[in-house]
């Protein structure tokens, strides 16, 4: 074993080019990624290879530059831009005699400077304990002269020190103090549905502008960088959109390629604020050219929560990096599927707004339906939702609910009990008679 450096942020990056779509990473990305948790990157040592090392991730002439490297730069810290096993990383520390990091472990200590509220510094602690569990034995018998530096923030510092057990027994009360912030938020939203206050949540890939334009619809004075995962906790406001009236608007966090599982099921609670969302804005670099790519992932990660059925409206963002004019796109039933504006100038602003009007008065299915006693698991899937506004008995016996709900929930509802429900316009506070209503059928 080797005594780890107290601290130290001097690294170097390794990248390696595979010919699978699916092993590739950005270089550009992870440098930004190393500097946005406070590495100096030294060099970068690149290759490429059909397939990793089952010892070493890489070559063992590759290992030999990096020991060169290492002597030469008084480098403490060799960042990959890759996941490796905790087999491969023990295998670097042994041999390369320093601190061994990879992708999932850089973004996740990025993530433990970044959070904020309790919830997230909760969420970002039990991501850590799930990923250091299979890592335990690195510097086992050094874990008390650890003091900090990348990867090593956190819970490592003391958690490294106990055994799987006791691991394993944190991990759980973990798991149940942040079921208890989800209930909370559970409640928030029933009260938001009951309410009838549409939520509208901002995705997007990481530094693509969300939490620029969520200060400028709102002035909540979040922070903003230009740096990947500058804002981590989740933040809700309230935004007056013309003819809608209310509505809340979240910011979440930003999305990456390859986005570590551990993060994405310990952030779950926090993305429900996504996929309970009546509508997506998907922020959107307009000046990047991969932003087809980034659409792509963070479509996916999207489908990972369950919220890739959830409409879209596309908004690409910094138009006054390109020469593009701000503007709606509109589908051919006339419904916005795509902005382009600056959240930095303020440009095209009052057209995401009018965007997000006519989406919402569009998206929503309201009025009267008809139900038979039979029916009631119907109803009860209704009030489950919040989507019932009023009820009142016919003569004959049947329901007659006054709901509002999105279209999407309306169509699952009758996909899950495979029956085609009919809304009339009419609203039971119109005070019509039961046997007017009852003449619906």
């Amino acid at each position: 074993m080797f005594d780890r450096p107290q601290l130290g942020e001097r690294a170097i990056l390794v990248h390696i080019d595979f010919f699978s779509e699916g092993q590739r990473e950005e270089l550009q990305e992870f440098r930004e990624l190393a500097q946005s948790a406070g590495a100096c990157v030294i060099d970068v040592v690149k290759g490429s290879r059909n397939r990793p090392d089952s010892r070493y991730f890489i070559g063992t002439g590759k290992v030999d530059e990096l020991q060169k490297e290492i002597e030469l730069q008084q480098v403490e810290l060799i960042l990959f831009n890759h996941t490796l096993s905790p087999s491969q990383e023990r295998n670097l520390e042994a041999r390369l005699q320093c601190r061994v990091l990879d992708r999932t472990g850089l973004i996740l200590d990025i993530f433990a400077q970044r959070a904020r509220s309790f919830e997230g510094k909760l969420q970002v602690e039990l991501a850590q304990l799930k990923h250091l569990s299979t890592r335990l034995v690195r510097g086992w018998t050094h874990l008390e002269r650890q003091k900090g530096g990348i990867g090593l923030r956190g819970p490592g510092e003391t958690q490294l020190e106990t055994d799987r057990r006791l691991i394993g027994g944190r991990i759980k009360q973990l798991k149940r103090r942040l079921e208890k912030y989800t209930e909370q938020r559970n409640l928030g939203s029933r009260a938001r549905r009951r309410a009838m206050v549409p939520a509208v949540s901002l995705v997007g890939y990481t530094n693509a502008g969300k939490s620029t334009l969520f200060n400028h619809l709102t002035d909540a004075g979040v922070y903003v960088a230009d740096q990947l995962f500058a804002t981590l906790d989740p933040t809700l406001r309230r935004v007056d959109i013309k003819g809608v009236g209310h509505i809340v608007l979240a910011d979440t966090v930003g999305f990456i390629r390859h986005l570590p599982h551990d993060l994405v099921e310990a952030f779950r609670s926090t993305l429900e604020e996504t996929f309970e969302a009546d509508v997506l804005l998907h922020v959107i670099d307009a000046n990047d050219p991969e932003r087809n790519a980034y659409i792509d992932q963070v479509n996916k990660v999207l489908k990972q929560i369950g919220a890739d059925e959830i409409p879209q409206i596309q908004v690409f963002n910094k138009i006054d990096l390109t020469e593009s004019a701000a503007k709606i796109d509109r589908n051919e039933h006339g419904v916005p599927v795509r902005v382009w504006l600056s959240a930095q100038t303020g440009d095209g602003l009052e057209l995401l707004q009018q965007a997000l009007s006519d989406f919402l008065l569009q998206e929503k299915v309201s009025g009267c339906i008809v139900l038979t006693p039979q029916q009631g698991n119907i109803r009860a899937a209704f009030y489950a939702m919040d989507a019932v506004c009023g009820e009142e008995n016919s003569e004959n016996g049947d329901n007659l609910l006054e709901i509002l709900l999105s279209k999407q929930d309306f169509a699952r509802i009758q996909k899950k009990f495979t029956v085609e429900l009919e809304v009339n316009p009419v609203k039971l506070r119109d005070k019509v008679s039961a046997t007017t209503m009852s003449a619906l059928n």
